[in-house]
């Protein structure tokens, strides 16, 4: 039996988008990026450095990667306590050695509560962005508008405040979203977001509050979902970053545009002593690489030109 005539009609039904949160367009359509001095892709390394609460409430839902036992989840508590007492570090030695600029997507309750480690953090001179209050203070679908401005409200003002910084990025803990999350992003003074991963650009997108940017950080290659999520070993990850980048160089020659790769990481996974050897593999092939410019999130925003 043939659907109705009116299953198919509802508001801004069109071609491409039924949404006004960005424009439609094709990849291959658009206006050719260049990168400086020529370079093919574009290439920013993004570190999350977060706090699980020993007492995760899990609303509306347990984070992936988080406290998975009854209370007091100890076992999974101390290893991602050791990601920001010694994988971190490791990250800071490995970043220096192989001139990589990073991107640190920090919880801002971690800041507020570690002056010491956000003191370390701001020598490093890389970029912070804020990664939401904690990796328990969600946003989510259904969530009281008040409640949710108020944890952005309160995270990047601390972030500021504590950072002395101008906070400019946001990735969101587990990158969920309400409806309402970007345009209280941008209420809040943030200029991009890293949480959609449809694209291999920075695109445009359209708040009631203004433009934002959103800068795909890729899930598929993050290391956590590769060896966590997927169960691939650290040197399938490594296999699978390294595709990615020759794959994105070659279609960048090919169609005369640059192409941008963000790579994911956790110091409490790939800040351990039998994988930092690997992630040292991948930043040693981006450092060689004659194609690739590496650069913060905010440098390779300012360089495609979204935003003007």
């Amino acid at each position: 039996m043939a659907l109705p005539d009116e299953y198919l009609k509802y508001p801004m039904r069109r071609y491409g988008n039924d949404h006004d949160h960005y424009d439609w367009s094709m990849l291959h359509d658009r206006a050719p990026i260049q990168w400086p001095n020529g370079k093919s892709l574009a290439v920013w390394v993004n570190t999350s450095v977060q706090f699980f609460p020993l007492n995760q409430r899990g609303v509306p839902f347990k984070v992936p990667y988080g406290m998975a036992m009854p209370y007091p989840d100890l076992r999974h508590y101390s290893l991602r306590d050791y990601g920001n007492r010694v994988g971190l570090y490791r990250f800071f030695k490995t970043f220096e050695r192989y001139n990589i600029k990073p991107t640190y997507a920090v919880s801002a309750q971690l800041a507020n509560d570690n002056p010491y480690l956000l003191a370390q953090l701001l020598d490093q001179n890389a970029e912070l962005i804020c990664h939401g209050w904690n990796m328990d203070h969600l946003h989510y679908g259904g969530q009281d508008i008040n409640e949710e401005a108020e944890i952005v409200t309160r995270a990047v003002n601390s972030l500021r405040d504590n950072s002395k910084r101008d906070i400019r990025g946001w990735l969101s803990p587990a990158r969920n979203q309400s409806a309402h999350t970007p345009e209280l992003l941008r209420k809040a003074g943030i200029e991009y977001c890293c949480d959609w991963v449809n694209d291999d650009l920075p695109y445009a997108f359209n708040t009631p509050n203004g433009p934002l940017t959103m800068l795909p950080l890729q899930t598929e290659i993050e290391d956590a979902h590769v060896i966590c999520g997927n169960l691939h070993s650290e040197d399938a990850w490594v296999v699978q970053v390294i595709d990615a980048i020759d794959y994105l160089v070659a279609e960048a020659k090919q169609q005369k545009s640059g192409r941008m790769l963000g790579l994911s990481l956790h110091p409490w996974l790939t800040g351990q002593p039998h994988r930092i050897g690997c992630l040292e593999q991948i930043l040693d092939y981006i450092n060689q690489h004659d194609d690739i410019w590496q650069a913060s999130a905010a440098e390779i925003i300012q360089h495609s030109g979204v935003q003007k």
